[in-house]
């Protein structure tokens, strides 16, 4: 039986046999002895997302150490609030964070996790933010019947934990439910490219 380990862009942990391209964690450990999950959904307000392989490292997957997450790509991971590793992903996370800041100096890994901690969730459930589709850039996800899209350029694909498997065009007007938190909308406006499955290519 496949864990508990993959997250949707709605920020939900499920169980699925399909393999994601990066993983995670949520700050530590929210697992038991038994590999099962309990009530929480994160150890703190550190959700990164990282590569699947960095400097040959063996880890037994929800061991004695944090709990790893997988996601189907980085656009996925993002629209359920997660940031790129400094550690793993140390270029992605200097760019990501100095344009999060809009400065010359980057935003700090604390506070990029306290805004985004903010803008990710309603208490537990996901916060959704009403916007603009024409306003969205690459790389944003969105709600439609209960189903998440991902934007790319005048299309949207519809995510499953398999992949993209449908591309609709994208409509004009109108405001949509995003699951993307808005500063990394902000993010991605700038100029930040998200790793994408394969198949949304």
């Amino acid at each position: 039986m496949p864990l508990q380990n993959r997250v949707s862009p709605f920020g939900d942990l499920f169980a699925n046999s399909a393999r994601g391209t990066l993983m995670g964690n949520r700050g530590g450990r929210i697992h038991d002895a038994h590999k099962k999950l309990g009530s929480r959904r994160w150890a703190s307000r550190q959700w990164i997302c990282c590569v699947l392989d960095f400097n040959n490292r063996q880890r037994k997957v929800w061991g004695d150490s944090y709990t790893e997450l997988f996601f189907l790509d980085e656009v996925t991971a993002l629209a359920a609030g997660h940031r790129p590793c400094f550690e793993c992903r140390r270029k992605d996370a200097e760019q990501f964070a100095a344009l999060f800041s809009g400065t010359r100096t980057r935003a700090r890994a604390g506070v990029m996790d306290e805004v985004l901690h903010a803008e990710r969730l309603d208490g537990k459930a996901k916060r959704l933010h009403r916007r603009t589709l024409d306003s969205l850039p690459d790389g944003a996800m969105i709600v439609m019947k209960d189903d998440a899209f991902a934007v790319r350029g005048t299309h949207l694909l519809r995510w499953t934990p398999q992949g993209y498997t449908a591309s609709q065009p994208r409509p004009r007007g109108g405001q949509v439910g995003v699951l993307t938190p808005p500063s990394i909308v902000a993010v991605l406006k700038a100029g930040y490219a998200p790793l994408w499955q394969q198949a949304a290519n």
